[in-house]
């Protein structure tokens, strides 16, 4: 019988454990390759290997959960957030998480310079405090995604735009009416003022390529039309749920964008229907539509 080879993984250079290392997932790496030993650690726990926080992979591949939304879950990402800022020794280019707050959010802003890209999604406790910070300390960032986090003003997205011209990428996407959350209803009773975001986003944010804004009800057809005319380089724009919105508006609107590559327009026929209904609103049904319609595009 032939012998069977045993392979070593401690003998692996530290280059090639890094290069398998940066295949898992967060969660995969402070479950993995840092509890096997001390050598492990310390590579993962390197500068060079800590300059993203991508936290979406986690969140994706868990079930929605009441605790996601409590202080005590708050201050687990927020720690996280900490961890990860101390461990790139301020080196972070790219941050992805949820349900952080201001607190970690200003220590990213007054020790990541760098910082490129930031997503901070369903974040109720980001308000302008730390944004106003990012705004001052990051203007190297290029992709901001504060989808759902109300607390964040419109003369704060101004100051982002002012100050990070890189910006090419912006999501600000307002939430889905079905919500399981119970202790997040309180925050439903903020509504972007669609028009007034548009005007701020054509006056200082104009060389955007990528742009979502869904569900924003008060959008209207000549604050869009603007809008397009504006920024006219978008590659990519995203209406879907903006109930106001009417087809032939938005056909004037993506007519001046000669760069367009992906619309994702209302539903005008199905979603201003269920929206103008005076009885209440399948909202379970109509939760389901946009998850349906959320990965399909929409070319031309």
């Amino acid at each position: 019988m032939g012998s069977r080879l045993h392979h070593d993984w401690s003998e692996l250079a530290p280059e090639c454990l890094l290069d398998i290392f940066s295949r898992l997932s967060m969660g995969q790496r402070w479950n993995g390759p840092m509890l096997v030993c001390k050598t492990w650690m310390n590579l993962c726990q390197d500068p060079s290997f800590n300059t993203v926080l991508d936290l979406e992979a986690e969140f994706l591949s868990s079930p929605e959960s009441f605790y996601w939304w409590s202080p005590e879950f708050e201050e687990k990402v927020d720690s996280t957030i900490r961890s990860a800022v101390d461990q790139s020794q301020g080196s972070l280019t790219e941050v992805r998480v949820r349900h952080c707050t201001d607190k970690s959010l200003s220590y990213v802003a007054e020790r990541c310079p760098n910082l490129e890209i930031l997503w901070v999604k369903y974040c109720p406790k980001v308000t302008d405090v730390s944004m106003r910070k990012i705004a001052l300390n990051c203007p190297k960032l290029k992709e901001l995604d504060v989808s759902c986090s109300f607390k964040i003003c419109c003369a704060c997205m101004k100051m982002v735009g002012t100050n990070c011209k890189n910006l090419q990428i912006l999501k600000r996407n307002s939430m889905q009416p079905l919500l399981r959350h119970c202790t997040y209803v309180q925050y439903l009773s903020f509504e972007y003022h669609g028009d007034i975001e548009a005007d701020t986003i054509v006056r200082h944010m104009s060389q955007l390529k990528h742009l979502e804004l869904r569900l924003f009800s008060s959008l209207t057809d000549s604050a869009i039309v603007d809008l397009c005319e504006g920024c006219s380089n978008l590659e990519y724009l995203d209406l879907f749920g903006c109930g106001r919105l009417t087809s032939k508006g938005v056909t004037k609107a993506i007519s001046k964008l000669k760069n367009l590559k992906v619309i994702k327009k209302p539903d005008f026929d199905v979603l201003g229907e269920a929206l103008g209904m005076d009885v209440e609103i399948d909202l379970e049904w109509l939760n389901k539509l946009f998850e349906e319609y959320d990965g399909v595009e929409h070319n031309g």
